[in-house]
């Protein structure tokens, strides 16, 4: 079963045997094809974040997320959207930052645009949206 994220953020489960990939279908919609083990596993090593740490983050917890990577249970609408939001802040990442070792430094780095909370810490207690407008200051320049 493969995870389809949407950019618009809708995430469907749908049954292909394709590998990973990202197909540009416009300049607005990007799709995603993976399986829930593909996405933890890349989520989890690009972001420098645990097993824990990625289930608070997914208001799940760590056995489920087992279960998800074993195939023997999958990612509901609430867990499938937010799945989706952290492929997407994966991604913003990546093309912010140089390198996997700067974005796992500023994953887990104080942030005084997050009132000294660390994105990943951000990220645990729900607030997606204020890493998302971290990295935009960022990318505009505003905090350096």
């Amino acid at each position: 079963m493969l995870v389809r994220l949407n950019c618009v953020s809708e995430l469907w489960l749908t049954k292909c045997n394709r590998p990973a990939t990202i197909e540009t279908m416009s300049t607005s919609v990007a799709v995603l094809e993976m399986t829930p083990r593909q996405a933890l596993d890349a989520l989890e090593k690009s972001l420098g974040v645990s097993e824990d740490e990625l289930a608070q983050a997914l208001v799940s917890n760590r056995r489920t997320l087992q279960r998800w990577r074993a195939g023997t249970a999958y990612p509901q609408q609430v867990a499938r959207q937010r799945l989706a939001e952290l492929l997407r802040l994966q991604q913003r990442v990546r093309e912010t930052f140089q390198g996997r070792d700067a974005v796992r430094r500023w994953f887990h780095s104080e942030s005084r645009y997050l009132g000294g909370m660390t994105p990943a810490e951000a990220i645990r207690v729900g607030r997606l949206d204020r890493v998302e407008a971290a990295l935009e200051a960022l990318d505009s320049g505003v905090f350096v």
